[in-house]
């Protein structure tokens, strides 16, 4: 049955529709401007829009423009529009937002459309990008899930959109977009996503790769061309034909692109992957320790992890990778030959290695086990009973990690029993670092040794006296009896070192040649007449900071140094007797490419020109007749080489640096207990456990001609006439020197 309305009846109802839809138009209406207002939560500020916030990777690069690696909280790095493939921008409006170019900010049309374009499976966000770039840029609460509040923020989201479309352009908006929304895996912005997921830069992302990246917005798990290949190549798929219909893309290209595979080269970004982790996790603390006395414009502190810094090193990209490289190709072979010298089918460890029981135990306490087991509430003997008790065990081989079967206490062994290693090489004249090599494996050994490992020197601190003496004004060419001496001091009982493992060659010597074969007897003769408190003044001077006791003894090395230290005091030989700090860090950017600090490495006069001369002449003279002549004979490195070797109490410590004119490298390698080491000097002396990772080292830079340094070149004499003989055969003071030394050391 049909009523029919009276007319008065249709002008009421129609009063009370017109009146409802008013009613809620005039609501919202007051909702907006309640929004705007800030009544519902603070909006942005101008200055928040103009100055965005969004956690960027701080990127550390090589000194030829390579990147090491980074650091982040959230893998972000920002780039400019012009680094954006078209290929990617077409992919995003056709997919999210295929007005973006003539809205301002909100799509009114596609908001009422969605619904009907859903219906038919034209899978589409009502967002457009703005409102989501506002959503996430800008909005400082959690989407909410009680309807009325999200219908708030919605609110808060289209007032914002439009105060972004007001105060940036469209290439603005959609680069800031892209640089800023989560693409999956770790990777933020872009950037990070075309390095991720393809190993490219966003420039050079191909239709069909951009279509895979573009599809991950929908959901970074649900269509993680990783985890759900199936799911993102149909998400890629329907991406490229929104492309086609917004006519980005041809059929016939659509049909090209189809076909091919995801291509997926992933490269997940770790912290600790990348060139050089020792020395960017050293460089991460020195950074943070600048970055506490610099601030922002805006009064606030700077943020290694979220201000997008760009940090310019020394670093050689191609050198560090030769020094890893040399490391490795050695190491593996040094490592097999310590395991068969110490074959516990033959040896008996508790008995042959002093305070055994002490290593376990220390070794023990000090593992990140120990540490949980014992937060757990064990007891000593439950966490001892566990560390007896076989476990899935994942171990650092120099063939690649395992996982086996075995007890906790005996990993703990099979780590003592690794050997450990160490590099750092610079340029002598600028201090400049180019390659850091502070362990053998940073995933599974993170203690640095180059800066904050100190071991014990020995021979390589036999230079330190010999430049003194030259100083003094002794003849490299002075001949000296090689027999001991017995040195009385203050205050301590008479100190005579043995003639050292290295074979004693009968002398007389000349100081060249008492230096060359590394002999005790003469070194300490040669600090009996200088001092010792001069000699450990002149190391001092040269760069070593570590505590040097004013003791004879120091001659043949009893104290300890770091590889940074040693080696940058060996560039002052090189260097005209100049120390320049060994240098890291050029200088900070921040994200705009503002430069916010520079470095400035100290320099000062620790030697003599002339004296310093005459030290690589000597030290020359370890390659050509000494102890580290194998560089000749073994590795054919016939070219201008000085370096000296060096073998500490037990072989617990083996070292070589090594100088030329253009690089000087030291090289320190040991266990990390000094208590286990080699048996035998042949085994465990610098010259066989350390010098020949230098020989595979210079080897490949200098089979690279790009780096520019070159075998022929030598080391550049005084620019003042040399004032010291060094043809011993013209120097007729041999007698009388040798005469003078006798009478002054009463032999």
């Amino acid at each position: 049955m049909i009523v029919k309305l009276s007319e008065q009846e249709i002008k009421r109802y129609n009063w009370y529709i017109w009146r409802f839809f008013i009613g809620c138009f005039a609501f919202i209406i007051i909702l907006i401007g309640l929004a705007t207002f800030g009544v519902f939560g603070a909006l942005p500020s101008l200055r928040d829009l103009e100055n965005p916030k969004s956690d960027q990777a701080t990127i550390v690069y090589s000194a030829d423009k390579q990147i090491l690696g980074n650091y982040y909280k959230k893998n972000r790095t920002s780039v400019t529009y012009k680094q954006i493939s078209p290929n990617v921008l077409n992919a995003l409006v056709a997919k999210e937002d295929n007005h973006f170019y003539s809205h301002s900010g909100i799509d009114f049309w596609r908001t009422f459309s969605i619904i009907a374009y859903n219906l038919i499976g034209s899978r589409q966000g009502a967002s457009t990008i703005t409102q989501q770039l506002a959503r996430n840029q800008f909005s400082t609460e959690e989407r909410a899930h009680n309807p009325i509040k999200r219908f708030i923020q919605k609110l808060q989201e289209l007032i914002i959109a439009i105060r972004i479309e007001k105060h940036y352009t469209k290439e603005e908006i959609i680069t800031m977009y892209l640089n800023t929304v989560d693409f999956g895996s770790n990777s933020f912005g872009i950037w990070s996503a075309a390095h991720t997921y393809f190993n490219t830069t966003p420039d050079k992302l191909t239709p069909d790769q951009a279509a895979v990246l573009i599809q991950t917005l929908t959901s970074t798990t649900r269509n993680s061309p990783r985890r759900n290949p199936d799911k993102a190549l149909m998400g890629r798929d329907f991406v490229l034909k929104r492309m086609v219909d917004e006519h980005f893309l041809s059929e016939g290209q659509y049909n090209e692109y189809k076909a091919k595979p995801l291509g997926i080269d992933f490269h997940p970004v770790d912290p600790n992957q990348g060139e050089a982790p020792y020395f960017r996790d050293f460089l991460k603390r020195q950074i943070k320790k600048i970055l506490t006395s610099i601030n922002k414009p805006d009064g606030t502190p700077y943020d290694i992890y979220r201000d997008g810094l760009k940090v310019y090193t020394t670093i050689n990209y191609t050198m560090q990778q030769y020094a890893e490289e040399a490391q490795k190709e050695y190491m593996r072979t040094l490592q097999k030959e310590f395991n068969e010298h110490w074959n516990p089918r033959w040896h008996n460890y508790a008995k042959e290695i002093k305070n055994y029981q002490l290593l376990i135990d220390s070794g023990m306490r000090h593992c990140d086990r120990y540490k949980e087991l014992k937060l757990e509430g064990n007891t000593d003997e439950e966490i001892k009973q566990n560390f007896y008790t076989p476990d899935n065990i994942n171990l650092f081989t120099w063939h690649g990690n395992i996982d086996t079967l075995m007890r906790p206490v005996d990993s703990i062994i099979y780590c003592q029993f690794l050997l450990r290693n160490s590099l750092m090489s610079m340029d002598p004249t600028t201090g400049y670092i180019k390659a850091w090599v502070g362990g053998i494996n940073f995933e599974h050994f993170q203690a640095d040794q180059v800066y904050r490992g100190t071991r014990q020197v020995g021979s390589t601190a036999k230079p330190f006296t010999y430049a003194q003496a030259i100083d003094d004004g002794y003849s490299p060419c002075l001949l000296v009896p090689n027999v001991p001496d017995t040195i009385y001091y203050p205050g301590s009982p008479p100190w005579c070192p043995n003639s050292g493992k290295t074979e004693t060659v009968p002398g007389p010597l000349t100081l060249r040649q008492a230096l060359a074969h590394s002999q005790n007897w003469i070194t300490a003769h040669m600090i009996k007449l200088t001092k010792w408190l001069p000699v450990a003044e002149l190391a001092q001077k040269m760069g070593v900071t570590s505590h040097i006791p004013i003791v004879p003894s120091i001659a043949i090395g009893s104290f300890d140094a770091s590889v940074y230290d040693m080696t940058g005091a060996y560039s002052v030989f090189v260097n005209h007797g100049m120390w320049t700090q060994p240098t890291y860090l050029l200088r900070i950017e921040d994200k705009n490419g503002n430069v916010i600090y520079t470095q400035t490495a100290p320099v000062k006069k620790a030697l003599s020109d002339q004296t310093a001369y005459v030290m690589t002449y000597m030290l020359k003279g370890v390659i050509e007749e000494g102890t580290g002549k194998r560089l000749r004979s073994q590795y054919d490195l016939n070219n201008p080489i000085g370096g000296k070797t060096g073998t500490t109490n037990d072989n617990s410590d083996g070292w070589f640096i090594g100088i030329t004119p253009h690089l000087v490298t030291g090289i320190w390698t040991g266990c990390e207990n000094r208590d286990i080491h080699f048996r035998t000097q042949s085994l465990g002396e610098g010259a066989n456990s350390a010098l020949p990772i230098f020989a595979l080292y210079m080897k490949k830079v200098y089979a690279n001609a790009g780096l520019g340094i070159k075998r022929s070149d030598d080391f550049t004499p005084p620019k003042d006439p040399l004032t010291i003989e060094l043809d011993c055969s013209k120097y007729t003071q041999q007698q009388k020197g040798t005469n003078e030394v006798e009478k002054k050391l009463s032999f």
